[in-house]
């Protein structure tokens, strides 16, 4: 229990951080208490296995101090994390809440702790060491357990109003559901690796913050380059707030090109209209080219504009669209609560197992967070998918996650 021993002396180290002053000012933790059960239901005989089940907890602390005194303050950030084992079994591992041995079976706990140094000055921050990437060429997964984390160092500068810039690179990865970095990949090409992701990036906001521009481009060494632009905007209209998120990606292959040639456009664009405690959305996505849209492996594709549960519509060629609605029932007296319904559907998708293909997935989710009270921020989450592919296994799949952050 190597890792609950960390996971409390980490606390301890923050607790005491937060009666200091100087590097210790502004020193804060938090532990999250995550508790996972997971169901994925196979439709067809092609999957393997009849269906993927396990149930887990998980415990993420974070830290983070405050900086010494000086033109140029300097400070620590900490993660420190453990999962647990509460039900699983041989025949019904894999849902990646835990790593999995070589004769099926999941571990009974798992874990890893990492540390970032950081030095800021003015409105310049630069952080070197295990951190939490989320910028739109790479956003960490934080869909299971315990959240992906990559090693490297980000720089982010603020110093222009509205304007925001970005640089960073990331030399190792260590997925959701593992205790171990490993070197980066992509989707397309899991096998395949690099020693690097580099990126940069600028972002603009301005019409009174309702408007936002962005250009990045990153590099996943002698795999792919990719470059990205997007605009952000709400406009007021009456009771109603319309909302545009619009993105072009320009995917070419890079250096060695390790995976072969890689050549795609991807564009999207996500329409909301929100009034009350209503938001209904409509996505619109295509990829052509040669591949697909490109993306390390394990990170998110929250990015794209249809996103969902199980995938992004992202293969070669594919075409698609999602339909969505929100409500938030604070609008009905009820706040904490809320509800969402979505459907996506992508055509013409070419993968190894030929053209023409088709999905789509059917997502519901309730989830409610508890107001006041002892429980307070303690939240329930319950979300059920259906996912149907011509070139994939079909299947159901529900998630049962209850969340529960403590400042310390």
């Amino acid at each position: 229990m190597k890792m609950l021993t960390g996971l409390l002396s980490l606390s301890v180290c923050a607790s005491a951080m937060a009666e200091g002053e100087g590097f210790f000012d502004g020193a804060k933790a938090d532990l999250m208490l995550r508790n996972y059960y997971f169901n994925r239901d196979f439709r067809d005989h092609s999957a393997g296995k009849s269906k993927v089940d396990e149930w887990a907890q998980g415990f993420i602390l974070k830290f983070s101090s405050g900086y010494t005194p000086g033109p140029v303050g300097f400070g620590l950030e900490g993660i420190a994390m453990l999962g647990i084992k509460l039900d699983s079994s041989r025949v019904a591992s894999g849902s990646e809440l835990l790593p999995v041995n070589s004769d099926g079976r999941a571990v009974d706990n798992f874990g890893r702790a990492g540390l970032a140094a950081k030095a800021r000055f003015s409105q310049t921050e630069m952080k070197v060491g295990e951190l939490l990437p989320d910028v739109p060429v790479l956003r960490y997964d934080d869909g299971r357990l315990l959240p992906q984390t990559f090693r490297g160092a980000m720089l982010v500068s603020r110093e222009i109003e509205g304007l925001g810039l970005q640089a960073g690179q990331y030399r190792a990865v260590s997925l959701r559901n593992s205790s171990d970095m490993q070197d980066l990949a992509t989707w397309a090409a899991p096998g395949v690796t690099s020693d690097r992701f580099n990126y940069a990036g600028a972002e603009y906001r301005f019409n009174e913050q309702r408007t936002q521009v962005g250009a990045w481009h990153s590099q996943l060494a002698d795999i792919y380059q990719q470059s990205y632009f997007n605009l952000l905007h709400k406009q007021p209209v009456g009771d109603w707030v319309l909302g545009a998120n619009l993105g072009y990606f320009i995917d070419k292959d890079d250096g060695s090109a390790r995976i072969g040639r890689v050549s795609s456009r991807t564009a999207y664009g996500l329409f909301s209209a929100a009034t009350g405690g209503h938001t209904l959305y409509l996505g619109l996505q295509r990829v052509s080219g040669d591949s697909g849209w490109m993306s390390v492996y394990g990170s998110s594709g929250r990015t794209l504009g249809n996103d969902m549960f199980n995938g992004n519509f992202s293969n070669a060629d594919e075409r698609s669209w999602q339909a969505r609605y929100d409500y938030n029932f604070a609008a009905f007296g009820v706040p904490g609560l809320l509800a969402m319904v979505r459907y996506g559907h992508g055509d013409n998708a070419t993968t190894k197992q030929g053209a023409n293909g088709k999905e789509w997935e059917r997502d519901t989710e309730v989830g409610y967070t508890v107001q006041s009270g002892t429980l307070k921020n303690l939240s329930l989450r319950v979300n059920n998918a259906t996912n149907r592919r011509s070139f994939n296994s079909d299947f159901d799949q529900t998630r049962v996650i209850v969340s529960y952050p403590l400042s310390m």
